[in-house]
């Protein structure tokens, strides 16, 4: 069989699990280089023990390799800045990209909601770590009922944050709001991430709160199947990915009026539900508390794997 050819773009934590990842559970993928900027990046290191083509040279590196033209799919993990800059290199080039960053160039994609949703799209973005854990939980209740607010709070270890995460903390929030009612199903939506210090280090933990119209016992019934069988379709690119507790409700009044779009404020009042998520990475190279790096790599290569089957697939017709 072949495999469709791969690059990616930082050399980092992110892009150095994406390449384990691709390596040890892709049977579509094949990692054809593995880029960076720093040359003595144990990224670059570990790669070329494994005879994986490297050059530290950046975007123009991979672009002046000599299987360059081979590679059909190109993963960025590294900045939003620095996306926008490979982005404007690579696209008149025909390269396909997934945006591990918060650029938002193209659209959003979580697997579980809209994998199918761009076919043509030729740059593609995961959204955050936040927005893949949570999203799928926002469009779970909006699948049963409208959704007039979402807020999200995602904690990570402070440890699992390198410099690009640090950096991009206002992309964060802006894109993954952006995300929760475009990808989602809210009206409005709202994110919040919080960088833990604590020791040992956290495993990730979210907290995705909506508020929908007062609901029946009929309803929240539906609501709590519809979660559940989310989150066990999330695990299945996410082993570590699982519910904390029960899906909990409270009855709440005129004062979340203020949280609400104008036009839809509830005279009847409202139900909040709560859902409370952790994620446990995989361990492959980063460690297991890093389940907010894991979600992004495991999202970004069930989305490639499916760009590829379906570029073989219209090859084949």
């Amino acid at each position: 069989m072949t495999r469709t050819k791969i690059a990616i773009i930082g050399s980092g934590n992110i892009g150095t699990d994406l390449m384990f990842k691709v390596m040890r559970l892709s049977e579509t993928l094949e990692v054809g280089m593995l880029v960076g900027i720093d040359p003595d990046s144990d990224g670059l290191a570990r790669a070329a023990r494994l005879g994986i083509p490297t050059t530290a040279e950046g975007v123009d590196g991979l672009i002046a390799s000599a299987g360059f033209d081979e590679i059909e799919i190109v993963f960025d993990a590294t900045s939003a800045g620095a996306h926008r800059a490979n982005a404007e290199k690579l696209l008149p080039l025909g390269k396909r990209l997934v945006d591990l960053t918060p650029a938002a160039i193209g659209p959003y994609v979580v697997p579980v909601v809209n994998l199918d949703d761009h076919p043509d799209a030729q740059d593609v973005n995961m959204v955050t770590c936040g927005g893949q854990a949570t999203i799928p939980m926002v469009a779970a209740v909006s699948s049963v009922t409208p959704v007039h607010y979402a807020e999200i709070v995602a904690s990570i270890a402070s440890k699992s944050a390198g410099p690009g995460t640090r950096a991009n903390i206002d992309e964060f929030t802006e894109t993954t709001s952006k995300a929760i009612e475009e990808v989602g199903g809210a009206a409005r939506g709202k994110a919040i991430i919080v960088m833990n210090p604590a020791e040992p280090p956290m495993i990730m933990r979210d907290t995705v709160q909506v508020l929908t119209s007062r609901l029946d016992e009929q309803t929240r019934a539906a609501i709590v199947a519809a979660v559940e069988a989310q989150c066990a379709a999330v695990a299945e690119y996410v082993p570590g990915y699982r519910l904390k507790q029960t899906v909990q409700f409270l009855d709440r009044g005129t004062e979340a009026d203020t949280l609400v779009p104008a036009d839809r404020v509830q005279t009847g009042g409202y139900t909040q539900v709560s859902v409370f998520l952790e994620v446990e990475g995989a361990a492959m190279y980063l460690p297991s508390y890093a389940g907010n790096l894991d979600i992004m790599t495991s999202a970004a290569l069930r989305t490639a794997e499916r760009m590829a089957a379906r570029t073989a697939k219209e090859a084949v017709a």
